[in-house]
């Protein structure tokens, strides 16, 4: 056998020894644990096994006097002799076989054993701890409802003695918050004598009811002096003051029926002497809340009633204002109806103008048969002021709208006068510009005047005379007129404006004709050129002429056509 043969031979071997090495630590730290976990076990066992319920079983044998006790401690002793002889025997068992299983090193039976073990652990654990409680429920029971019962008479002592001091304040519900103290003392008699027979699954009964009565009682003891002061005082007083309120108002002519008062007054007295009933049997449920939404009710109404003043004052101001606006504008529209054939007859009134007029009246009828109407049911008291304010707004909203209706309309006549008016003026206007515009022609002398001149000239005097034709007319027709007057300024307007540049242009161009004569004997163009510039001047060709004379005077002094142009507008200066 070759070395490398043995080589691995020795690598297999010790592979081997490693691998069962392991295998074996594995388990026997596997085996650790389970031993332990069933020592735990055991212990649990053996805690149920020295409970202290035996010693506790002892202790009622010394107070079994009732039938019922007596049958609670077969129960008891029966159970605990099922958990001695069946219960923990069988633990034991199942601890022997799980151990064994550990022996064996059979790990999966042994963990299902055991899983099997702990679950039995606590069923017996579960079963003795309900059984102990049981019995020390009664085994306790005398000091600890000795305790309870101590602290329930301090409580009872203090619910009394606050209530007789405030006794008073009950009225005629004391003496049933007495009887119900005095309940609750004979319960306190009625635990003492359960106590001295030993009947201690009745004492808990008892102490709950007194616990119950006496939490009870605190709220009685709280509240039954408040709602008693609220319901036969407070409630009472307020009432009394509602009601003579409301007499006096109704006596004023206020219309209050709408508030149902003497309907709420008897409703509430009923409210009130159901609450009270319920207090004789300490039944105090939802009494306060009740009394509370009675005086809150009673404290609207006052609010009502002060609403109700405001109202009619603002009503008043509302409704004479209103008449005073409506006897206006029924006088307007009198005025206006007893013109409109003036008014047809001056002007051109559209249709849409006459049928709103007719419109307004018509509403204005409308208007004022409801205002009457609403003045009727004034006197009568049918409507509260809250009311009558909602139909005076109304009425008013209405009235606005025919007084912007009515505006309107008088506006569009008074533009119609108006602008007949601005007519005649800018008749006047134009007719002064024409003139001035011919007399300026005259002034100026010009050797000849051109065609467009007398063209514009026609123009504007046929459009002036169009003005004075429709200004002649019954009735007026504005629209037309505007038309014309517009025409007419537009028309005198642009030969006002060519007028002038004519005269401008033909006296600048004669200016420089004037000024280009000193270069006539030294440059022959020049000469040329200014002669022919004359011939185009008398023939009325001002713009060229002007044209022509700046251009050759330039070649002879440059910047020539802004001097001359200083030179004419001093001499327009001084002429002006």
């Amino acid at each position: 056998m070759d070395s490398m043969t043995l080589k691995i031979i020795g690598l297999v071997v010790g592979f081997l020894i490693v691998l069962i090495s392991s295998i074996l630590l594995i388990n026997n730290n596997k085996k650790k644990k389970l031993k332990t976990y069933i020592d735990q076990l055991e212990y649990d066992k053996n805690q149920i096994d020295c409970s202290p319920i035996s010693p506790e079983l002892s202790k009622i044998e010394s107070f079994l006097k009732n039938e019922k006790l007596e049958i609670m401690y077969n129960d008891w002793t029966s159970r605990l002799d099922k958990l001695k002889k069946e219960e923990i025997p069988k633990l034991t068992d199942m601890i022997i076989e799980a151990e064994y299983s550990v022996q064996r090193v059979d790990h999966k039976s042994s963990i299902h054993k055991l899983a099997k073990l702990e679950i039995e652990v606590y069923k017996a654990r579960t079963y003795s701890d309900n059984l102990l409680s049981e019995i020390l429920e009664i085994t306790t029971s005398e000091e600890k409802n000795r305790a309870i019962i101590t602290k329930l008479k301090e409580k009872y002592r203090n619910l009394f003695r606050k209530y007789d001091n405030e006794k008073s304040e009950y009225g005629s519900i004391s003496p049933y918050v007495k009887l119900q103290f005095e309940n609750i003392s004979s319960r306190f008699e009625q635990f003492e004598q359960l106590m001295e027979q030993n009947e201690y699954t009745e004492v808990t009964q008892v102490i709950k009811s007194i616990n119950e009565m006496l939490t009870h009682m605190e709220v009685v003891v709280e509240e039954i002096p408040l709602i008693v002061m609220t319901a036969t005082n407070l409630l009472d007083k307020k009432i009394a003051s509602v009601q003579k309120t409301y007499e006096e108002l109704v006596a004023s002519g206020y219309p209050l029926d709408y508030l149902n008062v003497e309907y709420n007054i008897k409703e509430a007295s009923k409210k009130v002497d159901d609450i009270m009933d319920r207090l004789k049997v300490l039944n105090l449920e939802d009494s306060l809340f009740e009394l509370n939404v009675l005086m809150e009710y009673f404290d609207s109404l006052f609010n009502d009633f002060e609403k109700e003043k405001k109202n009619r004052a603002s009503y008043e101001e509302t409704k004479n204002q209103f008449e005073g606006s409506l006897k206006k504008l029924n006088g307007l529209v009198k005025d206006i109806f007893s013109q409109i054939n003036e008014l047809k007859n001056v002007y051109d009134l559209s249709t849409s103008d006459i049928d709103v007029l007719n419109g307004v009246k018509k509403e204005l009828d409308k208007l004022n048969d409801d205002f009457k109407t609403l003045l009727d049911h004034t006197k009568n008291n049918t409507f509260a002021y809250s009311k009558l304010i909602t139909e005076i707004s109304g009425l008013t909203k209405k009235l606005k709208e025919l007084e912007n209706k009515i505006d309107n309309t008088l506006k569009s006549i008074g533009n119609m006068k108006e602008d007949e008016v601005r007519a005649r003026q800018q008749l006047d206007e134009v007719r002064a510009i024409l003139k001035d515009s011919r007399l300026k022609i005259r002034d100026y002398n010009l050797p000849l005047i051109p065609k467009s001149y007398f063209v514009e000239l026609n123009e504007a005097t046929d459009a002036i005379k169009e003005v004075v034709k429709e200004l002649g007319k019954v009735p007026i027709t504005i629209s037309v007129l505007n038309t014309r007057v517009d025409t007419a300024r537009d028309l005198v307007l642009k030969f006002y404006n060519t007028n002038k540049e004519m005269i401008k242009i033909a006296m600048f161009a004669e200016m420089a004709i004037v000024y280009g004569n000193r270069y006539r004997s030294s440059d022959k163009d020049t000469e040329k050129n200014l002669s022919y510039s004359e011939v185009l001047f008398y023939r009325g060709e001002y713009e060229k002429s002007l044209e022509l004379t700046i251009n050759s005077l330039n070649k002879m002094e440059a910047g020539i056509y802004e001097k001359l142009l200083q030179f004419y507008e001093e001499r327009v200066n001084t002429k002006a």
